[in-house]
């Protein structure tokens, strides 16, 4: 777990310490962020202890000299393994970094390695192995270097202790940075997942909606023309054409519906108005089913995603009517009232057996549901139940919204 919230730093800081996982467009490569804090520990001791090996006093190479630039390269090779094993890797280099103190024959660079091991070990979650090898080592350091009669300043001393604090300061803010970056990643993906799961349920509605209208009509139609095909040819024909025409206009709402499954598609048929409304009236409509429009808007009209979940609540209601209510008369109104606030009031009422003591939910199925979740996702709401003289009636009050 450390080392996945380390790895979703994606600060410039943190690219030194860890493998990251986030989209970085101009980051450098894997093996650049692990060779580069070896290459710059080595380009800074070194040298400088080669330098050292070439100037200091005595019997040229001496084992000290020689010892304290084996040091100078072990400690930056040891970082290759820090990624891995962060914790044994800072107790190594604690270890060689006391060694090059205790026995440099001169005051040489801060061993830079280890800074960079303490960092990585505490951005990666070994924070008890950082404090523990470094602790040991600075204790080590001063009562060895007093048995040996090695004389520290005391300036050297709070810089040592200063450098060390801000290798761990460094190394928490990566971390804390990463286990941030990790949490916003992870809520994004989450708002992502609800996003798609909402728009797979508006598409689930549309294809309910669509289909269920059709197919019921569909029906209906049918059962016509065949009940007048020998009595009544005309008529069955018209029936048969209504079914024909029902099909098409179907399939074209349908496909409307898939293509913004598609990047970039737009519907092949525009959203339903309520113009629209007296041919789905007509569609409905069959010798056993009246159904009346009463439109009181006086020619003004709401907005258009108000008139689209309009047409939808009367599809729905106009659906359960022929499917459930086996009603012989339905009344469709269509009026605005402005107070306190324009809305528009659509009222479905049929003749049928209505809801009794059954809940409206529950029986309309996912076709109430789908109207109530229509009018709440613009702030309205539908009321389903019973009327006053018996069958169901719907109530639809719906925000006006900028005219269109």
């Amino acid at each position: 777990m450390p080392e996945q919230l380390h790895d979703s730093a994606s600060s410039p800081t943190a690219a030194w310490f860890g493998p990251d996982t986030g989209r970085i467009p101009a980051g450098p490569p894997q093996r650049v962020r692990l060779i580069a804090p070896v290459v710059l520990c080595l380009l800074v001791q070194v040298p400088a202890s080669a330098w050292i090996a070439a100037h200091a006093p005595g019997h040229g190479l001496h084992w000290r000299v020689a010892l304290h630039l084996a040091l100078a390269i072990a400690g930056p090779l040891a970082l290759l393994a820090a990624r891995r094993f962060p914790g044994p890797v800072v107790a190594v280099v604690s270890a060689f970094a006391l060694l090059d103190v205790l026995t440099a024959p001169v005051y040489g660079p801060p061993y830079l390695a280890l800074a960079f091991a303490i960092a990585i070990a505490v951005a990666r979650g070994a924070v008890i192995w950082a404090a523990a090898s470094v602790a040991t080592g600075w204790a080590a350091a001063i009562l060895i270097g007093v048995a040996i009669g090695r004389i520290w300043h005391p300036g050297l001393i709070v810089l040592a202790t200063v450098g060390l604090a801000a290798s761990f300061a460094v190394g928490a803010f990566v971390r804390t940075r990463g286990a941030r970056m990790a949490a916003m990643r992870a809520d994004a993906q989450r708002r992502r997942r609800s996003a798609e799961e909402r728009e797979r349920v508006r598409i689930a509605r549309e294809l309910h909606d669509v289909l269920g209208h059709a197919l019921s009509q569909m029906n209906v139609q049918a059962s016509v023309g065949l009940h007048l095909f020998d009595r009544d040819p005309e008529q069955a024909r018209a029936a048969l054409q209504n079914v024909k025409d029902t099909s098409k206009l179907a399939l074209e709402e349908v496909r409307g519906v898939l293509g913004v499954l598609r990047d970039g598609e737009v519907p092949l048929v525009p959203q339903a108005e309520l113009a629209e409304l007296p041919r789905l009236i007509a569609g409905v409509q069959t010798p056993d089913l009246d159904i009346a429009l009463d439109d009181r808007l006086q020619g003004t009209a709401p907005s258009r995603a108000t008139q689209f979940a309009a047409y939808r609540i009367v599809q729905e209601a106009l659906t359960n009517a022929v499917r459930h209510a086996q009603a012989s008369r339905v009344w469709v109104t269509l009026e605005r009232r402005d107070e306190p606030d324009p809305v528009l009031i659509v009222t479905v009422v049929d003749d049928g057996h209505g809801f009794g003591d059954a809940d409206p939910g529950a029986s309309g199925g996912g076709g109430v549901l789908g109207m109530r979740e229509r009018a709440a996702l613009l702030g309205g709401s539908v009321e389903v139940g019973d009327g006053p003289d018996g069958g169901a009636r719907v109530i639809a009050t719906l925000p006006w919204g900028r005219a269109s």
